[in-house]
């Protein structure tokens, strides 16, 4: 058997990654570690200010490797041509990262079922839309990473979040049928749930310190999280180091919710 190509440890280099919410809160750090680790990010996400604020970024650092796209997940018909068009560019994504996300928070019987659906449509189903787009390339290569970004919610259930709870429930279970599917492909598929990360998502709180004085106490850890623990997190998932890793949830959150 020939020897395997030695990588320098948590390599991603030479890697094409499809990152949707790339552009984010949570995304943008991720996305620029991907880019000087010598990957290749195709970044997702439907919001132009933030995409123009990441491109910048990326040249600032003299950062090769990115090629943005505007797209409303919403719109899943128009994501798969996307996608299509894109796989063809790049040759195929080795990597999929699904953190795209909406949010939306009332109480539930101030939701209709148009909401759960809009909500699963961006959360869950755009990215079955993602891995579809992906399975062929990784499957005939005999190599693949899959990483779910759902949420301590999940586990511990949160009020006035119920469609999204619901949502990052089904990105668990997927990551578990996927795992157990795409495994014999050589694909390894898991999920990181963050806990509370001081972004944009935040700011449905009405009191922000006192939401901060509240995540800090449930914590084990008495400090908030930065995205470069979630870049850590999804660089060890989209590595050669977790090839023996699949089918797993790995919360970061500061010791919040253990299972």
């Amino acid at each position: 058997m020939p020897e395997r190509k030695d990588r320098s440890a948590m390599s991603v280099a030479g890697r094409t990654i499809l990152y949707t919410g790339a552009a984010g809160g949570l995304g943008t750090e991720t996305t620029l570690q991907f880019l000087r680790a010598g990957a290749r990010v195709v970044a997702i996400d439907n919001d132009h200010r933030k995409i123009e604020n990441l491109l910048e970024q990326a040249g600032r650092e003299k950062l090769s490797g990115l090629s943005m796209c505007e797209a409303d997940l919403s719109d899943l018909t128009d994501l798969r041509s996307r996608l299509d068009t894109k796989s063809g560019e790049v040759g195929g994504f080795d990597i999929v990262i699904n953190n795209a996300a909406i949010y939306p928070s009332r109480p539930f019987e101030d939701y209709t079922i148009e909401d759960f659906q809009a909500v699963q449509r961006v959360n869950v189903d755009a990215a079955i839309v993602c891995v579809q787009a992906a399975l062929p390339h990784m499957r005939a290569q005999g190599w693949g990473r899959i990483v779910n970004v759902s949420s301590v919610t999940a586990y511990g259930g949160w009020a006035l979040l119920a469609p999204y709870v619901q949502s990052k429930g089904a990105l668990i279970g997927l990551t578990r049928a996927w795992a157990r599917e795409f495994g014999q492909y050589g694909v390894t598929v898991n999920a990181i749930a963050p806990g509370a990360f001081p972004t944009d998502a935040e700011k449905i709180h009405p009191d922000p310190e006192g939401y901060t004085r509240f995540v800090l106490e449930h914590q084990a850890l008495k400090r908030r999280g930065n995205p470069r623990d979630i870049a850590n997190a999804l660089m060890f998932f989209a590595s050669e180091e977790s090839g023996f890793i699949t089918g797993q949830t790995l919360n970061v959150d500061g010791g919040w919710v253990m299972h």
